[in-house]
């Protein structure tokens, strides 16, 4: 029997009690990967660690003193080499001037806070290990104005900011680092109202297994950088931003920009 590509590697899935993150921690496992599910519902997350013969930790992804544990466990396990950022929240209110401090501090934590810390925690021990893979959910929120929720879409628009900004740095870690971008996903996260509505105008759900498939390609492609859009019956597209226009000044011509901001120069180029 071959070896599973993902053999002997450690996951650390956050959010992985159900819905995309559930469904990654699924399809890494059944890839060969043992996967430490992180999530606040220990209830179902432990059922799927369980299942999966995996480890449990019981986090919040935006209190930075639980990424601690969150590190120890996969030390524990040999240490990370996939680390899927997936935990997130929305707040389902259109009207900015309803949103609430708390709901606001909720959504900043979970869907920022807990990305950054995320990175911050992992890519030192993941550099020890030889490098690795970071793949982040975002949304097609983060590449769109999406008027019924401006909250989650600023979160999403800011942590595929960080992804893309974060290339070089990792690069030299040996680790790499990619955002999904799915369309609307058949998960708890949706909600039922909305879900029934979205369902009843016809409009298809992209299955999670299917983003969990873009999780993996992540991993396994070697590539860093890629925004993959995901949207249902498609096979996932990297994103491509529009150049921005560059300086008309005299003085600009012929130059670049000095030594540390060549590669923000490169990515202008790429984009």
């Amino acid at each position: 029997m071959a070896e599973l590509q993902l053999s002997g590697k450690v996951a650390v899935v956050t959010g992985g009690a159900s819905g995309i993150g559930l469904a990654s921690a699924i399809m890494l496992h059944e890839n060969g990967a043992h996967v430490i599910v992180v999530d606040l519902d220990r209830q179902q997350g432990q059922r799927a660690a369980e299942e999966l013969g995996g480890t449990f930790i019981r986090a919040d992804v935006s209190a930075s003193g639980d990424w601690h544990a969150i590190s120890a466990a996969a030390r524990d396990a040999g240490g990370a080499d996939i680390v899927h950022l997936n935990a997130g929240v929305t707040t389902d209110v259109a009207d900015i001037t309803a949103i609430t401090d708390a709901g606001y501090r909720r959504i900043m934590g979970a869907n920022v806070d807990g990305v950054v810390f995320g990175v911050r925690a992992m890519a030192p021990s993941m550099a020890a290990r030889g490098g690795g893979s970071i793949v982040v959910t975002a949304s097609l929120a983060g590449l769109i104005a999406f008027s019924p929720d401006p909250v989650y879409t600023l979160t999403k628009h800011a942590v595929v900011g960080l992804v893309r900004s974060l290339v070089p740095q990792l690069e030299t870690m040996h680790i790499t680092i990619n955002a999904i971008c799915p369309g609307l996903v058949d998960t708890p996260l949706l909600g039922a109202q909305a879900r029934e509505l979205v369902v009843s105008a016809g409009f298809p759900l992209i299955p999670p297994e299917d983003i969990a498939q873009a999780v993996l390609g992540c991993v396994t492609s070697g590539r860093s950088g890629d925004l993959l859009v995901c949207q249902a019956g498609a096979d996932p597209v990297p994103y491509r931003y529009a150049g921005v226009p560059g300086p008309r000044d005299d003085r600009a011509k012929g130059k670049v920009p000095p030594p540390g901001l060549a590669a923000f120069d490169q990515a202008s180029k790429d984009s």
